[in-house]
């Protein structure tokens, strides 16, 4: 099953560029479709492959900053 997710970051620091970017870049690496707009980046691919690295990718961001709050809308089927 495919899935489409729409994630935006939001680091509660006056430095919130790098975190954003640093997330960004772990999901550029991955094996999925990678989107990006200003207010959001959009990842496509299979459901528990997004799902596995999604919630690998969350937990570190969570571990290195902090404050941070992601806000993601997910979609059944690839809507890239």
């Amino acid at each position: 099953m495919k899935v489409s997710v729409d994630i935006s970051l939001y680091p509660l620091d006056q430095n919130y560029e790098p975190p954003i970017i640093a997330f960004i870049e772990k999901l550029k690496s991955a094996p999925f479709k990678v989107m990006e707009n200003p207010l959001s980046t959009q990842v496509y691919g299979d459901y528990d492959q997004v799902m596995d690295f999604l919630k690998q990718a969350v937990k570190e961001t969570f571990l290195t900053e902090e404050m941070a709050v992601f806000n993601m809308k997910f979609i059944k089927g690839d809507r890239s």
